[in-house]
Protein backbone atom coordinates (compact mmCIF):
# COMPACT_ATOMS: atom_id res chain seq x y z
CA UNK A 1 0.00 0.00 0.00
CA UNK A 2 1.37 3.50 -0.63
CA UNK A 3 1.15 5.83 2.07
CA UNK A 4 1.52 8.88 2.75
CA UNK A 5 2.20 10.01 7.08
CA UNK A 6 2.40 14.03 7.16
CA UNK A 7 4.68 15.08 10.71
CA UNK A 8 6.12 11.68 10.24
CA UNK A 9 9.76 12.58 11.58
CA UNK A 10 7.79 13.26 15.14
CA UNK A 11 7.18 11.07 18.01
CA UNK A 12 4.16 8.74 17.22
CA UNK A 13 4.84 9.65 13.34
CA UNK A 14 8.28 8.34 13.35
CA UNK A 15 6.72 4.73 15.24
CA UNK A 16 3.49 4.88 12.36
CA UNK A 17 6.62 5.22 9.90
CA UNK A 18 8.97 2.49 11.58
CA UNK A 19 6.04 0.22 11.77
CA UNK A 20 4.24 1.00 8.01
CA UNK A 21 7.93 0.41 6.51
CA UNK A 22 8.31 -2.77 8.62
CA UNK A 23 4.89 -4.18 7.25
CA UNK A 24 5.58 -3.46 4.21
CA UNK A 25 3.83 -0.40 2.70
CA UNK A 26 5.85 2.27 0.29
CA UNK A 27 5.96 5.28 2.65
CA UNK A 28 6.80 9.06 2.11
CA UNK A 29 7.02 10.93 5.37
CA UNK A 30 6.03 14.99 5.16
CA UNK A 31 7.49 16.80 7.74
CA UNK A 32 9.44 20.31 7.57
CA UNK A 33 11.61 18.98 10.69
CA UNK A 34 10.80 22.46 12.93
CA UNK A 35 9.55 20.58 15.86
CA UNK A 36 12.52 19.82 18.61
CA UNK A 37 13.51 16.23 18.46
CA UNK A 38 11.81 15.21 14.94
CA UNK A 39 15.99 15.62 13.06
CA UNK A 40 17.01 12.96 15.75
CA UNK A 41 14.27 10.95 14.54
CA UNK A 42 14.37 11.85 10.93
CA UNK A 43 18.25 10.02 11.25
CA UNK A 44 16.97 6.91 13.15
CA UNK A 45 14.68 6.56 10.44
CA UNK A 46 17.42 6.74 8.04
CA UNK A 47 19.51 4.25 9.59
CA UNK A 48 16.85 1.94 10.32
CA UNK A 49 15.56 2.18 6.78
CA UNK A 50 17.92 3.46 4.56
CA UNK A 51 16.73 5.01 1.35
CA UNK A 52 12.93 3.30 2.08
CA UNK A 53 12.69 6.34 4.83
CA UNK A 54 11.67 8.75 2.06
CA UNK A 55 11.39 12.11 4.04
CA UNK A 56 10.42 15.16 2.52
CA UNK A 57 10.78 18.81 3.81
CA UNK A 58 7.20 20.24 3.09
CA UNK A 59 5.56 22.41 5.71
CA UNK A 60 1.74 21.65 5.54
CA UNK A 61 0.80 25.04 5.30
CA UNK A 62 2.17 25.21 1.52
CA UNK A 63 -0.89 23.66 -0.12
CA UNK A 64 0.65 23.72 -3.32
CA UNK A 65 3.94 21.88 -1.98
CA UNK A 66 1.47 19.42 -0.34
CA UNK A 67 -0.48 18.95 -3.46
CA UNK A 68 2.33 18.21 -5.95
CA UNK A 69 3.56 16.17 -3.67
CA UNK A 70 0.75 13.58 -3.02
CA UNK A 71 -0.29 13.98 -6.46
CA UNK A 72 3.11 12.77 -7.62
CA UNK A 73 3.42 9.77 -4.77
CA UNK A 74 -0.52 9.15 -5.40
CA UNK A 75 -1.43 7.25 -2.09
CA UNK A 76 -3.92 5.21 -1.12
CA UNK A 77 -4.44 6.55 2.64
CA UNK A 78 -2.43 9.46 4.83
CA UNK A 79 -1.88 9.73 8.04
CA UNK A 80 -2.21 13.13 8.79
CA UNK A 81 0.08 13.52 12.15
CA UNK A 82 1.51 17.00 11.41
CA UNK A 83 0.45 19.76 13.86
CA UNK A 84 1.15 22.56 16.35
CA UNK A 85 0.76 20.40 19.47
CA UNK A 86 1.14 23.20 22.34
CA UNK A 87 -1.64 25.01 23.91
CA UNK A 88 0.98 27.52 25.01
CA UNK A 89 2.13 28.36 22.34
CA UNK A 90 -1.45 28.77 20.72
CA UNK A 91 -2.42 31.45 23.06
CA UNK A 92 0.94 33.33 22.48
CA UNK A 93 0.45 32.98 18.62
CA UNK A 94 -3.38 32.18 17.73
CA UNK A 95 -2.69 32.58 13.69
CA UNK A 96 0.40 30.42 13.28
CA UNK A 97 -1.71 27.63 15.18
CA UNK A 98 -4.65 27.97 13.07
CA UNK A 99 -2.47 27.88 9.65
CA UNK A 100 -0.66 24.52 10.88
CA UNK A 101 -3.82 22.90 12.28
CA UNK A 102 -6.71 23.92 10.42
CA UNK A 103 -5.28 25.29 7.36
CA UNK A 104 -2.63 22.37 6.96
CA UNK A 105 -5.71 19.91 7.62
CA UNK A 106 -7.57 21.19 4.92
CA UNK A 107 -4.40 20.75 2.34
CA UNK A 108 -3.90 17.46 3.34
CA UNK A 109 -7.66 16.96 2.32
CA UNK A 110 -8.06 18.40 -0.32
CA UNK A 111 -4.88 16.73 -1.68
CA UNK A 112 -6.21 13.22 -0.77
CA UNK A 113 -9.56 14.04 -2.31
CA UNK A 114 -7.70 15.07 -5.36
CA UNK A 115 -6.09 11.32 -5.76
CA UNK A 116 -9.13 9.72 -3.37
CA UNK A 117 -7.21 8.87 -0.47
CA UNK A 118 -7.99 8.01 3.25
CA UNK A 119 -7.09 9.58 5.61
CA UNK A 120 -6.80 9.30 9.14
CA UNK A 121 -6.44 12.33 11.69
CA UNK A 122 -5.06 12.90 14.86
CA UNK A 123 -7.47 15.05 17.00
CA UNK A 124 -7.07 15.57 20.52
CA UNK A 125 -9.32 15.62 23.50
CA UNK A 126 -8.71 19.51 23.86
CA UNK A 127 -11.70 19.24 21.31
CA UNK A 128 -14.18 18.71 24.71
CA UNK A 129 -12.70 21.83 26.30
CA UNK A 130 -12.41 21.97 30.10
CA UNK A 131 -15.08 19.67 31.06
CA UNK A 132 -16.88 21.96 33.10
CA UNK A 133 -20.24 20.56 33.24
CA UNK A 134 -18.86 17.34 34.43
CA UNK A 135 -18.89 16.63 38.08
CA UNK A 136 -15.29 15.84 39.42
CA UNK A 137 -14.71 14.37 43.10
CA UNK A 138 -11.53 15.06 44.70
CA UNK A 139 -9.64 12.42 46.91
CA UNK A 140 -6.52 12.30 48.95
CA UNK A 141 -4.09 11.67 45.78
CA UNK A 142 -6.56 11.77 42.90
CA UNK A 143 -9.94 13.30 40.95
CA UNK A 144 -12.32 10.87 39.75
CA UNK A 145 -15.46 11.44 37.95
CA UNK A 146 -18.90 11.80 39.98
CA UNK A 147 -20.59 9.90 37.54
CA UNK A 148 -18.77 8.73 34.25
CA UNK A 149 -17.22 5.60 35.29
CA UNK A 150 -15.91 5.05 32.06
CA UNK A 151 -15.02 8.67 31.42
CA UNK A 152 -15.79 10.56 28.27
CA UNK A 153 -17.27 9.25 24.73
CA UNK A 154 -17.52 10.07 21.38
CA UNK A 155 -21.10 11.81 21.99
CA UNK A 156 -20.00 14.24 24.67
CA UNK A 157 -20.60 18.13 23.38
CA UNK A 158 -17.68 20.15 21.75
CA UNK A 159 -16.85 22.93 23.50
CA UNK A 160 -13.48 24.33 22.53
CA UNK A 161 -11.17 25.62 24.94
CA UNK A 162 -8.46 27.81 23.89
CA UNK A 163 -6.86 28.62 20.35
CA UNK A 164 -5.59 25.39 20.11
CA UNK A 165 -8.56 23.09 20.92
CA UNK A 166 -10.43 25.89 18.31
CA UNK A 167 -7.93 24.59 15.79
CA UNK A 168 -7.77 20.90 15.66
CA UNK A 169 -11.44 21.22 16.78
CA UNK A 170 -12.48 23.24 13.22
CA UNK A 171 -9.93 20.07 11.53
CA UNK A 172 -11.63 17.17 13.10
CA UNK A 173 -14.68 18.77 12.21
CA UNK A 174 -13.48 19.38 8.63
CA UNK A 175 -12.09 15.51 8.40
CA UNK A 176 -15.79 13.82 9.11
CA UNK A 177 -17.38 16.35 7.05
CA UNK A 178 -15.26 14.96 4.26
CA UNK A 179 -16.59 11.93 4.53
CA UNK A 180 -20.01 13.31 4.05
CA UNK A 181 -19.36 15.64 1.59
CA UNK A 182 -16.98 13.87 -0.27
CA UNK A 183 -17.62 10.60 0.19
CA UNK A 184 -13.94 10.05 1.35
CA UNK A 185 -12.84 7.44 3.66
CA UNK A 186 -11.90 9.65 6.62
CA UNK A 187 -11.24 8.74 10.57
CA UNK A 188 -10.63 10.81 13.35
CA UNK A 189 -8.96 9.91 16.57
CA UNK A 190 -9.37 12.26 19.32
CA UNK A 191 -6.11 11.20 21.65
CA UNK A 192 -5.34 11.53 25.06
CA UNK A 193 -1.76 11.53 26.69
CA UNK A 194 0.08 8.88 24.34
CA UNK A 195 3.94 8.25 25.43
CA UNK A 196 6.95 6.02 24.97
CA UNK A 197 10.47 5.65 23.91
CA UNK A 198 11.35 8.60 21.06
CA UNK A 199 9.26 11.11 22.67
CA UNK A 200 11.17 14.61 23.08
CA UNK A 201 8.25 16.08 25.37
CA UNK A 202 8.09 19.55 27.12
CA UNK A 203 6.21 20.92 29.48
CA UNK A 204 3.22 21.79 26.46
CA UNK A 205 3.64 18.32 25.04
CA UNK A 206 4.34 14.24 26.29
CA UNK A 207 4.50 15.17 29.72
CA UNK A 208 5.51 11.46 30.87
CA UNK A 209 8.70 12.03 29.09
CA UNK A 210 9.13 15.47 29.95
CA UNK A 211 9.58 14.60 33.68
CA UNK A 212 11.81 11.70 33.10
CA UNK A 213 14.47 13.71 30.66
CA UNK A 214 13.83 16.75 33.05
CA UNK A 215 14.54 14.75 36.51
CA UNK A 216 17.63 12.68 34.99
CA UNK A 217 18.88 15.81 33.51
CA UNK A 218 18.91 16.55 37.49
CA UNK A 219 16.70 19.85 36.94
CA UNK A 220 13.33 20.29 39.34
CA UNK A 221 10.15 19.51 37.51
CA UNK A 222 7.21 21.86 37.55
CA UNK A 223 4.03 20.75 38.44
CA UNK A 224 1.35 22.64 37.43
CA UNK A 225 -1.99 22.71 39.65
CA UNK A 226 -1.83 20.37 42.27
CA UNK A 227 -0.85 17.41 40.90
CA UNK A 228 -3.81 15.40 41.52
CA UNK A 229 -5.17 15.84 38.00
CA UNK A 230 -5.89 12.33 36.12
CA UNK A 231 -5.12 11.47 33.06
CA UNK A 232 -5.76 8.04 30.84
CA UNK A 233 -2.60 7.49 29.43
CA UNK A 234 -1.31 4.93 26.39
CA UNK A 235 1.71 3.62 25.22
CA UNK A 236 2.63 4.57 21.57
CA UNK A 237 2.67 0.32 20.62
CA UNK A 238 -0.93 0.32 21.88
CA UNK A 239 -1.97 3.28 19.52
CA UNK A 240 -0.16 1.76 16.25
CA UNK A 241 -2.07 -1.35 16.65
CA UNK A 242 -5.09 0.89 16.64
CA UNK A 243 -4.29 2.83 13.71
CA UNK A 244 -3.98 -1.10 11.84
CA UNK A 245 -7.37 -1.70 12.83
CA UNK A 246 -8.55 1.40 12.09
CA UNK A 247 -7.09 0.83 7.83
CA UNK A 248 -8.90 -2.70 8.02
CA UNK A 249 -11.55 -0.71 9.09
CA UNK A 250 -11.30 2.37 6.91
CA UNK A 251 -14.09 2.17 4.45
CA UNK A 252 -16.69 0.79 7.04
CA UNK A 253 -15.43 3.49 9.29
CA UNK A 254 -15.74 6.61 7.21
CA UNK A 255 -17.14 9.49 8.47
CA UNK A 256 -16.17 8.00 12.31
CA UNK A 257 -14.95 9.43 15.52
CA UNK A 258 -13.26 7.37 18.00
CA UNK A 259 -11.72 7.98 21.10
CA UNK A 260 -8.12 6.90 21.62
CA UNK A 261 -6.34 6.37 25.26
CA UNK A 262 -5.66 3.63 28.02
CA UNK A 263 -8.61 4.01 29.24
CA UNK A 264 -10.19 3.93 32.94
CA UNK A 265 -7.98 0.72 33.44
CA UNK A 266 -4.69 2.90 32.62
CA UNK A 267 -4.95 6.14 34.25
CA UNK A 268 -3.12 8.20 37.21
CA UNK A 269 -2.89 11.32 38.42
CA UNK A 270 0.07 13.73 37.11
CA UNK A 271 1.80 13.77 40.35
CA UNK A 272 0.48 12.37 43.47
CA UNK A 273 0.19 9.08 41.89
CA UNK A 274 2.88 8.78 38.66
CA UNK A 275 5.77 10.96 41.31
CA UNK A 276 5.83 7.77 43.21
CA UNK A 277 6.16 5.59 39.62
CA UNK A 278 8.97 7.56 38.05
CA UNK A 279 10.84 7.51 41.32
CA UNK A 280 10.89 4.03 41.76
CA UNK A 281 12.24 3.81 38.07
CA UNK A 282 14.42 6.53 38.39
CA UNK A 283 15.91 4.93 41.88
CA UNK A 284 15.84 8.94 43.32
CA UNK A 285 13.23 11.45 44.19
CA UNK A 286 13.35 14.14 41.66
CA UNK A 287 12.94 17.96 43.10
CA UNK A 288 9.89 19.41 42.47
CA UNK A 289 8.19 22.91 42.34
CA UNK A 290 4.22 23.77 41.90
CA UNK A 291 2.61 26.49 39.47
CA UNK A 292 -0.62 27.71 38.91
CA UNK A 293 -3.40 26.39 37.31
CA UNK A 294 -3.05 27.10 33.48
CA UNK A 295 -5.77 28.01 31.34
CA UNK A 296 -8.33 25.09 30.25
CA UNK A 297 -6.54 22.21 32.10
CA UNK A 298 -8.81 19.62 32.54
CA UNK A 299 -8.46 18.34 36.68
CA UNK A 300 -9.67 14.96 34.93
CA UNK A 301 -9.76 13.60 31.26
CA UNK A 302 -10.43 9.70 30.72
CA UNK A 303 -11.07 8.39 27.82
CA UNK A 304 -14.19 5.85 27.28
CA UNK A 305 -12.73 3.49 24.58
CA UNK A 306 -15.89 1.23 24.27
CA UNK A 307 -16.46 2.57 21.00
CA UNK A 308 -12.79 1.82 19.69
CA UNK A 309 -13.40 -1.58 21.31
CA UNK A 310 -16.52 -2.59 19.69
CA UNK A 311 -15.97 -1.06 16.63
CA UNK A 312 -12.34 -1.65 15.93
CA UNK A 313 -12.09 -4.73 18.09
CA UNK A 314 -9.11 -2.86 19.82
CA UNK A 315 -7.83 -2.94 23.39
CA UNK A 316 -5.05 -1.22 24.94
CA UNK A 317 -2.36 -4.31 26.44
CA UNK A 318 0.56 -2.12 27.83
CA UNK A 319 0.37 -1.39 31.37
CA UNK A 320 1.38 1.61 32.93
CA UNK A 321 4.59 0.14 34.52
CA UNK A 322 5.61 -1.62 31.74
CA UNK A 323 5.08 1.60 29.39
CA UNK A 324 6.89 3.78 31.80
CA UNK A 325 10.27 1.06 32.34
CA UNK A 326 10.22 0.99 28.36
CA UNK A 327 10.13 5.01 28.50
CA UNK A 328 12.86 5.54 31.74
CA UNK A 329 14.92 2.94 29.70
CA UNK A 330 15.03 5.19 26.70
CA UNK A 331 15.39 8.28 28.52
CA UNK A 332 18.48 7.11 30.41
CA UNK A 333 20.12 5.60 27.07
CA UNK A 334 19.67 8.73 25.59
CA UNK A 335 21.53 10.71 28.11
CA UNK A 336 24.05 8.63 28.67
CA UNK A 337 24.51 8.53 24.54
CA UNK A 338 24.51 12.22 24.56
CA UNK A 339 27.07 12.15 27.81
CA UNK A 340 29.33 10.03 26.15
CA UNK A 341 29.22 12.46 22.95
CA UNK A 342 29.82 15.57 24.75
CA UNK A 343 32.54 13.68 26.17
CA UNK A 344 33.75 12.91 23.01
CA UNK A 345 33.58 16.02 21.61
CA UNK A 346 35.50 17.38 24.46
CA UNK A 347 38.41 14.81 23.64
CA UNK A 348 38.65 15.43 20.32
CA UNK A 349 39.33 19.37 20.73
CA UNK A 350 41.37 19.72 23.26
Amino acid sequence: MRIVVTGGAGFIGSHVTHHLLGQGHQVVVVDDLSRAGSERNDEWLQRQWGRRARVERVDVRDRFGVGRLVAAFAPELVYHLAGQVAVTSSVIDPRTDFEINAGGTLNVLEAARACGAGVIFTSTNKVYGALEGVGVVERHDRYEYADRPQGIDETHPLDFHSPYGCSKGAADQYVIDYARIYDMATVVFRMSCIYGERQHGNEDQGWLAHFAITALAGDPLTIYGDGKQVRDVLHVSDLLRAFDRARACARRGAGQVFNIGGGVSRTLSVWTQFGALLSKELGFQPAVRFGDWRPGDQRIYVSDIRKASRELQWQPAVSIPDGVHRLVDWVGARAASNGAAALDARVATA
